[in-house]
């Protein structure tokens, strides 16, 4: 975890209690107890839990600082890998309005998102059916964090109005909440050229993209960093083949900055102060 300013950081105080259990690996984030026993929850599904060493699910939680009550909402839900984490994280008092356009839905998601939502541990979810570039229903304000997880790249290709979509976002969060993007890197130069063939997206345009919509970049991850990722090969899952779950990934936490004149407000992700 890596501040983006000097004086930007990760207001995440159960990570700093875990790190006395000792130092973490080279790209390897400590997560707290509660996060841990989500991740190993016994009802969890076999298919999902065969994804988390690849997903790191716990140092993604922990990264991002859910917890307890938090109003949450994650676009591009899918099948709900990541929205039934968020809903455990929440519990109790919390609520996770999980997103997903027509499109996703008809191509891969409808049977298996209808499905998970039917289970007891989803009670904290709300469906919600619309497109990335209007992806909230009006309810969805002051929330504490709205995540898009390896789906960005996606909006691309799909020909979403993206600068509409995080200008969205950052209407529903409350001052200092935090828009959590993780996605699979491009290599430098990039681009664009990628979102679809490769299903990659440079870093730095994405950063350049949401920092556009009035968000501050409050903190960088290295949890799902690859070196040794080539950045040349199909990192979708239906292409990626036994390399899913390898491919480099970044982890950005972006924060809408606190209103003039008032103090961040609490939180996950601390904007940096004004110099």
């Amino acid at each position: 975890m890596r501040p983006a300013q000097p004086r930007a950081r990760i207001a995440l105080a159960v990570l700093l209690a875990s790190a006395a259990a000792g130092p973490a690996a080279a790209g390897e984030l400590p997560a707290p107890e509660r996060l841990r026993a989500v991740v190993a929850a016994s009802d969890r599904a076999d298919s999902d839990r065969k994804l988390d060493p690849g997903r790191r699910p716990a140092e993604l939680l922990a990264f991002f600082g859910v917890g307890p009550g938090m109003r949450i909402a994650e676009l591009g839900a899918g099948s709900g890998y990541t929205t039934e984490l968020l809903a455990r994280a929440v519990a109790p008092g919390g609520v996770v309005y999980g997103q997903n356009t027509r499109f996703i839905l008809d191509r891969f998601a409808e049977k298996p998102w209808s499905e998970r939502l039917a289970k007891p541990v989803m009670k904290q979810v709300v469906r919600v059916d619309r497109p990335f570039d209007d992806p909230l229903p009006p309810e969805a304000r002051d929330l504490d964090a709205v995540f898009l997880v390896l789906f960005y790249h996606d909006a691309v290709w799909m020909q979403v109005d993206r600068d509409r979509m995080n200008r969205a976002v950052f209407a529903a969060l409350r001052p200092g909440g935090t828009y959590a993007i993780v996605d699979h890197s491009a290599r430098a130069g990039a681009g664009l050229a990628d979102v679809k063939t490769l299903h990659r997206i440079e870093e730095a345009v994405l950063r350049e993209e949401v920092l556009l919509a009035g968000f501050r970049l409050a903190a960088e991850g290295d949890f799902l960093r690859n070196p040794a990722d080539a950045r040349d090969w199909n990192a979708a899952p239906g292409a990626s083949g036994e390399r899913r779950g390898t491919s480099d990934r970044f982890a950005l936490a972006f924060t809408r900055p606190p209103r003039p004149g008032s103090e961040p407000a609490p939180g996950p992700v601390e904007a940096a102060p004004p110099p």
